[in-house]
């Protein structure tokens, strides 16, 4: 067979509506009618051929050369730029990422640990006592700071760079705001770039980070952080990366990530789930770290950070039973694997037990994506969830301002809970008993 796999009949607009609107809901009831691998198109996105099956997502990310990099999400190409290592095709992207990857695992993940630590500190010092708030809000204030120190180190505190963290925010919010998300949806992604908000909120982080390339050039060493590691950084014939490729490493470092968005969804799930708030509590007081790492691997599983990671097919491919033909755009679709009976029995219910002296499946739990385009950042993303989670425990009780869960609501880059994670804190009355060292991650 050669056709593409079947899907909803309905015209390209509607498809786009449901993608946009509630695409987790609409992946659900497509899965209960065609199976686990069937085709959505999609205005301004084109045809894309949904796979639910591991076997399929370990075909695709095993393909090697055979599959290049696609742009899922409309904002992504715009934002981060052609010269991203998320956007180049082989062999460039693997040459990129083994300048990159450093910075983001083994001792330089460890080295960061202190520092999340006391940036998750400094701002619990700052929430409201008793009345409700958003903790999606003060998620994403932890995670800039942690991602301004790590990029520019020590530096990231001198006044020169605190403009540039308020041009961030501005660009954050602007593209959350609900009404530019649907201009988006409703016009295509060439809408973005046209866009006067736009432009005026990337235009001033880009030249705020930029003036910070020049400045690290023209020193020419001595300062820390992983901007100064690129400056520095030199591909295998000696060249140094230009201009537009620190510009685009450095906007996907900075953008919004999904990180403060999962530790929002984090404290939702554990707060609908006393049972299970109580017995991570234990842990982090014992300073063992079991479960703590089986809490976050469940957030993961629950709600990705992504729905589909999506790929286009430079050669033809057997997927699902079809033989695709190259130029195929395939979408290993995260949210229903991870969702799946199959590989989870009790799929919808929040169950840290499931991976307690158990480690995920290759293929089966891939919220970071998977292959040679896994997420590089992986590893820093889980250790700073586990960070914050055990200062946020140590010393603060929350609770639920409305009893039942929030639903996810679609952000730029991720999906966020729909009233932002709204809680109550109050500082933790008893000290936490048992050894306080941490436990290795």
């Amino acid at each position: 067979m050669s056709a593409l796999p079947p899907g909803p009949r309905m015209p390209r607009a509607l498809q786009a509506w449901g993608w946009t609107q509630r695409p987790l809901p609409w992946l659900e009831k497509c899965r209960r009618r065609y199976g686990t691998t069937f085709t959505l198109r999609i205005r301004h996105y084109g045809d894309w051929v949904i796979l639910a099956d591991p076997d399929d997502v370990k075909t695709v990310f095993t393909a090697g050369s055979a599959v290049g990099v696609d742009t899922a999400n409309p904002l992504l190409g715009p934002l981060l730029g052609p010269r991203s290592v998320m956007l180049l095709e082989e062999p460039e992207h693997m040459t990129r990422r083994k300048l990159m990857l450093p910075s983001f695992h083994g001792q330089a993940v460890q080295a960061d640990s202190e520092m999340m630590a006391a940036v998750a500190q400094q701002e619990i010092s700052r929430w409201p006592v008793g009345e409700p708030f958003a903790l999606w809000p003060r998620m994403q204030d932890i995670t800039l700071d942690v991602v301004m120190r790590a990029v520019f180190g020590p530096a990231s505190n001198e006044p020169r760079l605190q403009p540039l963290r308020e041009r961030l925010r501005e660009l954050t919010t602007w593209m959350n705001e609900p009404r530019n998300l649907a201009m988006l949806a409703a016009l295509g992604p060439g809408w973005v770039t046209r866009s006067r908000g736009y432009r005026g909120a990337m235009g001033a982080v880009e030249a705020a980070v930029m003036e910070e390339v020049r400045r690290r050039k023209a020193e020419d060493g001595g300062e820390m952080g992983v901007v100064s590691m690129l400056v520095g950084a030199r591909y295998e014939d000696g060249s140094p990366l230009s201009d537009q490729d620190l510009r685009d490493e450095l906007v996907t470092l900075l953008s919004d990530g999904p990180t403060s968005s999962t530790l929002a969804w984090t404290f939702e799930r554990l707060l609908r789930n006393p049972d299970k708030l109580e017995k991570l509590r234990e842990d982090v007081d014992s300073g063992d770290g079991t479960y703590l790492d089986a809490v976050v691997k469940e957030t993961l599983r629950l709600r990705p950070p992504v729905p589909v990671v999506v790929r286009n097919l430079l050669e033809p491919l057997r997927l699902g039973g079809y033989q695709l033909p190259a130029g195929t755009t395939v979408a290993p679709c995260i949210h229903l694997i991870h969702r799946d009976e199959r590989n989870y029995p009790d799929a919808h219910r929040f169950l840290p037990e499931r991976f307690v002296g158990k480690q995920p499946g290759t293929y089966t739990w891939i919220p970071f994506g998977g292959g040679v385009r896994r997420c590089l950042a992986a590893s820093y993303a889980e250790m700073e969830m586990k960070r914050v989670l055990r200062i946020v425990l140590e010393t603060t009780d929350l609770r639920t301002v409305e009893t039942g869960g929030e639903r996810a609501r679609k952000s730029a880059i991720s999906f966020a809970p729909d009233q932002k994670g709204l809680v109550i804190a109050e500082p933790r009355e008893t000290e936490p008993a048992g050894p306080r060292a941490l436990a290795p991650v």
